[in-house]
């Protein structure tokens, strides 16, 4: 039933940035929630994710996983997996992969759109990647 669907967050899990979106209650409609800064040699910032997910009232992650032209993983859809699993275990809620080669490009149309660059909005960018992301997931996943 759509209304007990619950939030879902999404993580759009990336090199310097990790995006993150949501969805409302009723698991329909998702939002961007800002984004996770990482800093380069320290450990994957999975700790915060949580207490991001907690602060938001998720019931479960969505996280994009990286693939390459062909639908194989790369290198970081490695990393992804692990960190999913990661997610699972420390929290006990689901976790989701989804095919996430379409979102960046799509959330960088839509920042040209609302006339920015998204040079200037990296963070919004990742953002929105996630918000594609989620509401992906929520209309044929969820």
């Amino acid at each position: 039933m759509a209304g007990d669907r619950g939030r879902w967050l999404a993580v759009d899990w990336g090199e310097r940035r990790i995006g993150l979106a949501v969805s409302d209650p009723t698991g329909t409609i998702a939002s961007p929630a800002g984004f996770i800064q990482r800093r380069a040699g320290k450990r994957p910032p999975i700790a915060e994710v949580i207490r991001r997910a907690e602060a938001l009232e998720a019931r479960g992650f969505v996280l994009g996983l990286p693939l390459d032209g062909e639908g194989n993983d790369t290198p970081r859809a490695g990393e992804v997996r692990l960190v999913g699993a990661e997610l699972e275990k420390r929290t006990g809620l689901p976790v989701r992969l989804l095919d996430e080669r379409f979102t960046t490009a799509a959330a960088r149309r839509a920042i040209h759109e609302m006339g920015g660059t998204p040079r200037d909005r990296r963070g919004d960018v990742d953002a929105l990647a996630a918000t594609v992301l989620l509401q992906h997931f929520l209309r044929h996943d969820a």
